[in-house]
């Protein structure tokens, strides 16, 4: 046992020995275990981001399901397609649109083309007349007077009157409005007021309600006040018989003398109003336009027996078929002798459903027409309205 003490005790350098070799034989091991310590706190500590990082993955990949994915896809293949479809598309719109602009700008250049050629192009002129000598005018005057008569052998003043006094009121009326409108209004009027006298005394504001229909009212009171209280003044109530006399009164012109001598006191007269005017000038009778001026060449072409009538015949042709504005040159008995043939319808059945009163089965203007009137009577003036 001593030896064995002593021995062991006396060789310190085995003692080292074994004892470096027994810590050789452990420092690896503890370094192992050491980095393996730190490998595994490396570990833990990065651990739990790991984790976080894969949870988040987790989740996000969770969150996200398949669909989105594809809707996506889906929208930028659409947007593709559209983008695509848009780019084939375009140049036709674009051509479309230029299409559309030339043939909006071609549309204004053609109206204002014809624009400029209505403005450029002379107003309508009645066809070229054929010259004609003076003694071939008159003679085809008389045969349109002839073929006037033909067709109206009724022809008469179309003012509804029993005396001269009624005449000259209801000429005097009919300025600026119609006969037939005043057909319907003196009926009441001379139910008041028979005599220049009555018509005198009235006073002005019944009489203006009297003779509202016929339009001016006011002026054409002042005139029949006018000319009643001078016929009971100056010619001792009775309407005078000349000429010279007659224009003296208020309101009463040549035109109006004219239809009063010729009428009421068979003076012979030619009356020369827009139709007698207007039909004279187509004629060729005269190119005048003042009324007195073509009231002298009218009367250098017919003689004196013819005036009156001659005047009632023009005046219906001019009112039933050779209107203003558009005659009715087809269905005009007398177009052969025109020289204005022409200016109106031509075609026969377009003209003749241009004609008016009697020659177009329409009423006349006369309530109390004379007895070979072929026509209706004019209806009555319908009573006003009653207020509710």
């Amino acid at each position: 046992m001593g030896e064995q003490a002593s021995g062991g005790a006396s060789d310190p350098d085995k003692s080292n020995k074994s004892l470096s070799g027994v810590r050789s034989t452990r420092n690896p091991t503890v370094r192992k275990s050491g980095a393996s310590r730190s490998a595994t706190q490396d570990t833990n500590e990065a651990g739990p981001a790991s984790v976080r990082t894969t949870s988040a993955g987790k989740k996000a990949a969770v969150n996200e399901t398949p669909e989105k994915p594809v809707a996506a896809k889906k929208a930028v293949t659409k947007k593709a397609t559209a983008t695509k479809a848009t780019a084939k598309t375009a140049p036709a719109k674009k051509a479309a649109t230029k299409k559309a602009t030339a043939k909006k700008a071609a549309a204004k250049k053609t109206a204002a083309k014809k624009t400029a050629a209505k403005k450029a192009a002379p107003a309508k002129k009645a066809p070229a007349r054929k010259a004609e000598s003076r003694a071939a005018m008159v003679r085809r005057a008389h045969e349109i007077n002839d073929g006037l008569a033909e067709l109206y052998p009724y022809a008469h003043p179309e003012l509804d009157f029993s005396n001269p006094f009624e005449l000259l009121v209801a000429t005097v009326l009919s300025a600026q409005t119609t006969d037939l409108r005043v057909n319907q209004t003196t009926p009441r009027l001379f139910a008041v007021c028979p005599t220049p006298e009555d018509m005198a005394a009235m006073p002005p504001e019944e009489l203006e309600e009297l003779i509202r229909p016929t339009g001016f009212f006011r002026a054409k009171s002042k005139a029949l006040l006018g000319l009643s209280a001078a016929l009971r003044d100056r010619f001792g109530g009775e309407v005078p018989g000349r000429l010279e006399d007659l224009v003296t009164l208020p309101g009463v012109g040549r035109k109006t003398a004219n239809v009063v001598l010729g009428n009421a006191f068979g003076v012979p007269g030619i009356t020369v109003d827009t139709h007698f005017g207007r039909l004279a000038r187509r004629f060729g009778w005269t190119t005048e336009q003042d009324a007195e001026k073509v009231e002298a060449d009218v009367a250098a072409i017919f003689p004196e027996s013819e005036w009156t009538m001659l005047s009632h015949r023009v005046v219906f042709h001019g009112r039933r078929v050779c209107h203003s504005r558009k005659p009715a040159c087809g269905a005009c008995a007398i177009a052969p002798l025109c020289p204005s043939y022409g200016e109106g319808e031509t075609d026969p059945e377009k003209a003749r459903k241009l004609l008016k009163y009697e020659l177009g089965g329409q009423p006349g203007q006369r309530l109390k027409p004379p007895p070979d009137y072929p026509g209706q009577p004019a209806p009555p003036l319908a009573p006003p309205a009653a207020a509710s």
